[in-house]
């Protein structure tokens, strides 16, 4: 008979495992199993999070409260995943008042421009701020608010509460911050600019605040630069060894330090990339295609553009159009990399009727996804509603429609403007605007 192995150690294993069913077989008998049920088949929790949160609340008997409570926040505009993720992370919302407790708080935010699934997207991730008292939320928001000039709309400040996901309560701590800010030369635009883009500065220590502000002045930048914000920025995110390896990582390309710093007084972005991708984009710059080194350290914002989405496709077609003769030769390839969209398309695609298709291939590959890559019948009605739409400034901004299926595109650009919806529907079919676009290429 083979013996059985009784060495401490598996006797240990042994009486772990049996201690961790017992707890956890004595969990489940203890929990609340009116809540625990509730938890896991009403909103969905993980029984193992459920298991907690019914233990913790085991004098709970009736759904009445958290029933009112996940009707309320539905009315508010909340998505069933976003009331499973915010009870999940504060379970005592579940049993807050709505008219004393959350009611006001959510009718605030929506005051300030957070409505429906978008106050949701913050709550959720910080169902916390629902617990804290306006008396406290009230003064630090009317202090923010001042600091983000000419946001009538409250635009920035909804920016400034989706990327913080927080809103500071520490009145006092919040003025000694923005105090420290603008005694290092940070004010005005610099400092709302500052507070869209990286508001947890303004809940640093000072102490810390001071130190980033000395590295990035070390670093060479101007405090009346608009790029010092964003080297602000750029440092906050790094500890000192992850900034020294990449470093070391652009020298290994026989990038000197001073160039270096150079290159991020230009794009502090670079710093934001992964180690990962900086390699990636230094590999292809300089060893693939045979980049001057004093062309990249000029233009540092290459390495922060897409290699995979945008550096190859554009490559390809500079193979193209340059031997060719089709372009002035002294175009450089940076140049077409920090164009729009669109505006590439049309300079260095469209423009050139007969090889437009074969230059729309080489760009996209393998074609338009799986539709055929057609001038005609895909790329200039599209140009035609692009054309349309922004010159009456219905978009904010230029964006990719191109890559899109017609299901998304028509959903996207033509019928969700309801009232223009006709004649997007005609510009598109080519019998609005004048003459085929054809001429104009």
């Amino acid at each position: 008979m083979q013996r059985i192995n009784s060495s401490p150690n598996s006797q240990n294993l042994a009486i772990k495992s049996l201690f961790s069913f017992f707890s956890s077989l004595s969990e489940t008998q203890n929990s609340n199993a009116f809540l625990l049920n509730y938890l896991t088949e009403t909103l969905n929790i993980p029984k193992s999070r459920a298991l907690v949160i019914s233990n913790r609340y085991s004098h709970i008997k009736s759904p009445e409260k958290p029933e009112t409570v996940r009707q309320y926040f539905h009315n508010a505009g909340f998505s069933d995943t976003q009331i499973q993720l915010a009870v999940s992370v504060s379970p005592r919302i579940l049993f807050s008042d709505v008219d004393k407790t959350l009611k006001p708080k959510i009718e605030f935010f929506q005051h300030l421009g957070l409505q429906g699934s978008d106050s949701g997207k913050i709550i959720s991730k910080t169902p916390s701020l629902l617990t804290v008292s306006l008396e406290k939320l009230i003064p630090c928001v009317e202090i923010l608010k001042k600091i983000l000039v000419n946001d009538t709309n409250n635009e920035d400040f909804i920016r400034v509460v989706s990327r913080w996901k927080w809103i500071p309560t520490d009145k006092s701590g919040l003025l000694r911050n923005i105090e420290c800010l603008r005694n290092c030369g940070i004010v005005g635009s610099q400092l709302s600019v500052l507070l869209v883009r990286q508001p947890r500065l303004f809940c640093y220590e000072e102490s810390k605040l001071r130190h980033l502000v000395s590295r990035v002045l070390d670093m060479g930048f101007s405090i009346n630069s608009r790029m010092f914000v964003y080297g602000l920025q750029a440092v906050s995110y790094l500890s000192e060894e992850t900034f020294d390896r990449k470093l070391e990582l652009f020298r290994s390309y026989g990038i000197s330090k001073e160039e270096f710093i150079e290159m991020f007084r230009k794009a502090p972005g670079i710093l934001a990339s992964s180690e990962e991708r900086l390699k990636l984009g230094l590999e292809f710059f300089l060893k693939d295609i045979e980049f001057k080194k004093s062309v990249l350290v000029h233009n540092p914002v290459c390495l922060t553009l897409s290699i995979e989405n945008r550096v190859i496709p554009r490559y390809r077609v500079f193979q193209i159009v340059m031997p060719r003769g089709m372009l002035n030769k002294k175009l450089s390839f940076g140049s077409m990399l920090l164009l729009s969209e669109e505006n590439f398309l049309k300079k260095f695609v469209l423009r050139f009727g007969d090889d437009a298709e074969e230059l729309l291939l080489a760009y996209k590959g393998h074609g338009l996804g799986s539709s055929p890559c057609n001038i005609e019948d895909w790329v200039i009605p599209r140009y035609r509603v692009f054309q349309f739409i922004m010159s009456r400034g219905m978009l904010k901004k230029e964006c990719r429609m191109l890559l899109l299926s017609e299901e998304n595109f028509f959903r996207k650009f033509v019928l969700r403007f309801e009232d223009d919806a006709e004649e997007l529907l005609l510009t598109y079919g080519g019998r609005s605007l004048g003459s085929s676009l054809k001429e104009e290429f």
